[in-house]
């Protein structure tokens, strides 16, 4: 039986078998439900999808790409780089195909887990690294007589390639960031495209272009990749001030965007309609060259006026007018804040992870939690980014894996749980951080909240302080079971 199971084979997955390989830690699986590794980079392949993080910083940092062929990589590229990772550092021979975890369960006596996938087979192993991510589970709005509409209807994530919608009369559901990338590619091909906007997005200019192949044979000279990306990450990192300095240095964003807005959409009626009335930051700042130039176009109709009901061949907003549509695409995001919450797994003393975070999700840096012992997440709870690279934040959460399992080889420890009290003290500090901030000055509700208006997602902080968090395993913090 392998000593160590990681769940998932996406950006997280992957990264964290290299390092293990990297540290000597050979004998491991990685489970992955699908047919391919790639994770939201193989689900996700609707018309425009592509990064939204510059792709020489959204990618390893050991592990460069000078060749790839613009500043912002398509999705088909971001997933050959990852496969070809895992074929380089020879992580490929331990992924498992077709295996969907459907529990875990802590067996207090062996100081193991239990891993149970669909197909009824349970795995033993001394540790578990769930690297599942948070953009996943697909989110459906919940709108009366949704499922009785007749005619193509799916979500961006799951697009349904076999269906034709060009001449169609299509309908998008949701603004956000999937959304703003296919609306431009479906909008030349519908007969008339309609969008409704719940609430509408802060849009920045995308500084995205071709990189010329004598570029590319440039970046391939020693070092300037490393300079290229250096230059990149420093340029990201100055977008936290406002998000984890003071909201009102949010301002000069503020004003970029709406510069955009003007230079993009002349119709003062439709740029009304377009202007967010929160402080930028509290949703996810995206960026577009052309989602604005879509919206003006003459077969396209934005809606701002919230959905009632979905009829078989209709949509009906709030003003009660109807809508004729042939096919709805979905681009309402993903279950994030739910994402571990809904989980079969079970921690010491028979504990669900439901019932240990009954009163909100807490962990020890989005890693560990306390009472599931020898279980970590990567990219976990307060983990994510509005302003750099999360393949940054997956490589300093690995590391901090790797010294936590390098602590039980010096101890001879079989289990390490992070203790209750480093917990809340981390809890609280990251409440007194959040609280403050554009997330909760907004005036805004987003995917960053859970029920009760908490971030439970986004890293309030800069990067590089993160990593110096947690590059090093506080043995004070955690609590040795031999």
């Amino acid at each position: 039986m392998p000593g160590l199971a990681i769940i998932g084979s996406g950006f997280a997955g992957i990264g964290m078998a290299i390092k293990l390989k990297e540290a000597g830690y050979h004998d491991f699986v990685i489970l992955e439900k699908a047919a391919d590794l790639g994770g939201t980079w193989r689900d996700n392949t609707y018309p425009g999808c592509a990064c939204d993080v510059p792709s020489h910083m959204y990618s390893y940092s050991y592990e460069l790409n000078p060749g790839w062929s613009r500043m912002f990589s398509p999705q088909e590229e971001i997933w050959d780089y990852m496969r070809s990772c895992a074929d380089k550092y020879g992580v490929t021979p331990h992924i498992r195909y077709g295996k969907r975890v459907v529990a875990l369960e802590y067996d207090d006596d062996r100081r193991g887990w239990s891993v149970t996938t669909d197909d009824g087979a349970t795995l033993r192993v001394n540790a578990v690294v769930s690297a599942i991510g948070a953009l996943h589970i697909p989110k459906f709005p919940e709108i009366s007589g949704r499922e009785s509409f007749t005619g193509p209807a799916f979500h961006s994530a799951e697009w349904d390639h076999s269906t034709d919608l060009t001449g169609k009369r299509v309908a998008v559901i949701g603004t956000g960031a999937s959304a703003i990338q296919f609306v431009p590619q479906l909008a030349p091909a519908a007969s008339h495209l309609t969008v409704f906007q719940r609430t509408p997005p802060w849009i920045h200019p995308k500084p995205d272009f071709a990189i010329t192949p004598t570029a590319r044979r440039i970046l391939g000279l020693p070092g300037l990749a490393r300079t290229m990306r250096n230059a990149i990450y420093w340029a990201l990192e100055t977008r936290a001030l406002g998000f984890t300095v003071d909201p009102r240095l949010m301002k000069a964003h503020e004003k970029l965007a709406l510069r955009h807005l003007e230079a993009q959409v002349p119709d003062p009626d439709l740029r009304r309609r377009l202007t967010p009335g929160y402080l930028i930051g509290c949703k996810r700042v995206l960026i577009s060259n052309d989602y604005y130039p879509a919206l003006t176009r003459d077969n396209v109709e934005l809606v701002t006026d919230g959905i009632t009901e979905i009829r078989p061949r209709s949509i009906v907003d709030s003003s009660g007018v109807e809508y004729e549509v042939d096919a709805i695409v979905y681009g309402t995001g993903f279950k994030v804040v739910d994402a571990l919450q809904e989980q079969h797994i079970v921690g010491k003393g028979g504990r669900k992870l439901q019932d240990a975070w009954q009163d909100g999700i807490e962990t020890y840096y989005g890693i560990a939690t306390s009472g599931f012992p020898n279980l970590f997440f990567l990219l976990g709870p307060n983990t994510g980014l509005g302003h750099n690279s999360v393949v940054f934040m997956i490589e300093s959460q690995v590391r901090h894996v790797i010294d936590c399992l390098r602590l039980l080889s010096r101890t001879q420890a079989r289990a390490v749980d992070v203790k209750p009290g480093a917990q809340r003290a981390f809890a609280r500090r990251l409440r007194e951080r959040l609280d403050p901030l554009v997330w909760n000055a907004g005036g805004c509700d987003s995917w960053y909240l859970d029920e009760h208006g908490v971030n439970r997602t986004i890293w309030p902080g800069f990067t590089f302080e993160y990593w110096a968090r947690t590059r090093r395993v506080k043995p004070s913090a955690y609590e040795l079971i031999y």
